[in-house]
């Protein structure tokens, strides 16, 4: 049985991230992608990386309209290995974080974090108030993780495909699919 790996991408700069996640696990047989583009994420990526929605869904093996709350998504009973959030705005996470599932994206993250699944939510925002860090730590204690796509210089990235390759390697570690190929592992220093 496939591992169903939720993929949303709302509005906040870093669209990029969550296309390069779904573009990784249409490589991955075991892994069946499931897509929620918010219209904010849409237009977003529309202006990062030149894509329209239709080419965005085309990465996905199953897309889910954002306002869809009646989709296979919102309920428990249909099984998922996670959810990421990339990039996840701060209006989605204190969306999550105060329990308003009022579309698609808030919904299956709730769903997420009330079966006890892996929510990541790279969250897209500096620098943070005080608000963002206090719904940051709500969802921490509920078993969220936060991963802001901060690069990770050890590697000595000669270009943003590097970066971004290992931000969403270190990603795909946390849901416990190989990311082999996109993650430089820290060799400890020689002496």
């Amino acid at each position: 049985m496939k591992k169903k790996i939720i993929i949303a991408i709302t509005g906040a700069s870093g669209s990029i991230y969550g296309t390069r996640l779904l573009e990784i696990l249409q490589g991955i047989d075991e892994v069946e992608s499931h897509l929620i583009l918010s219209a904010s994420g849409a237009l977003t990526a529309q202006h990062e990386l030149k894509l329209g929605k239709s080419a965005i869904h085309a990465l996905a093996d199953v897309v889910h309209h954002p306002k869809d709350i009646g989709a296979t998504l919102s309920s428990g009973s249909f099984i998922t290995h996670g959810m990421v959030i990339a990039p996840c705005s701060m209006k989605t996470l204190g969306c999550i974080a105060n329990g308003i599932a009022d579309n698609l994206v808030s919904r299956a993250a709730d769903v997420v974090l009330k079966e006890r699944r892996k929510l990541i939510l790279m969250v897209r925002e500096t620098p943070f108030n005080l608000i963002h860090l206090r719904n940051m730590l709500t969802l921490t204690e509920m078993g969220a993780i936060i991963a802001p796509p901060v690069p990770a210089f050890y590697t000595q990235p000669s270009s943003i495909d590097d970066i971004v390759n290992h931000t969403v390697g270190r990603i795909l570690d946390s849901l416990d699919i190989p990311a082999a190929d996109h993650v430089t592992r820290w060799p400890g220093l020689s002496h």
